[in-house]
């Protein structure tokens, strides 16, 4: 039903996702500034995203932020989890009622996981994907994605896609959803090409109006 990539790199933290279902990143998505990276799927409960990054920011290192929260989730079985913190280090927890085939891995700076799969490996060639490729985090997150659904991704057609980073400047600099496409994956990966030259320019006009450049839109006299 989904499969995810968490990240880190140069102190920003993102994920991508795709699944059968609409609106994934609406559910799974979960990132703090300087704290960390988190997705909650699966028979998804979306409250355990604030709970891992509430653990990150006590402290906790990913493999006891999950810890913490499987003594307190009493549905702990059906969920489907990943973090990433600012060091790099990563962990993964799939309950025993995780559908289908399903799978997890970690890697340098990132971990994945994913159910209802038409490969246990999938996770694994997403980390791999995203070691391998160049860029902007966005750029390297959507190429893991796009490796997963090429290695065969889930068992049936996806449908939804998100991809969504911070940067430590109080919101979400890239947040892009796709939903009830044919092609998800790819049509996320089009809308980066024409968000990605534009991002940089969104947050000056957050952070400082004044000097930021014009809209480029009729009526804008700047």
């Amino acid at each position: 039903m989904t499969f995810s990539i968490a990240a880190h790199q140069d102190g920003r933290f993102g994920i991508a996702a795709t699944s059968s279902s609409p609106a994934v990143a609406a559910r799974v998505i979960h990132l703090r500034d300087s704290v960390g990276a988190v997705t909650s799927q699966n028979i998804t409960d979306p409250r355990l995203g604030p709970a891992l990054l509430d653990a990150l920011a006590s402290g906790a290192d990913p493999e006891a932020a999950i810890a913490a929260v499987r003594r307190d989730e009493p549905d702990i079985d059906f969920r489907q989890l990943t973090v990433v913190d600012g060091s790099g280090a990563a962990a993964t927890f799939s309950g025993r009622r995780t559908l289908g085939v399903h799978g997890a891995a970690t890697g340098p700076h990132c971990a994945a996981a994913g159910n209802l799969l038409s490969r246990p490996d999938i996770p694994e060639t997403l980390c791999t994907a995203f070691a391998a490729a160049e860029g902007e985090l966005e750029e390297r997150l959507h190429a893991a994605l796009a490796a997963g659904l090429a290695a065969g991704g889930e068992a049936g057609p996806v449908y939804s896609a998100g991809l969504s980073t911070v940067s430590a400047i109080g919101w979400r600099d890239t947040d892009l959803r796709v939903d009830w496409q044919e092609d998800p994956i790819g049509e996320l990966g089009r809308l980066l090409g024409v968000w990605l030259p534009q991002r940089d320019a969104y947050v000056q006009r957050g952070l400082e109006p004044a000097a930021s450049p014009g809209y480029g839109v009729p009526g804008d006299d700047r």
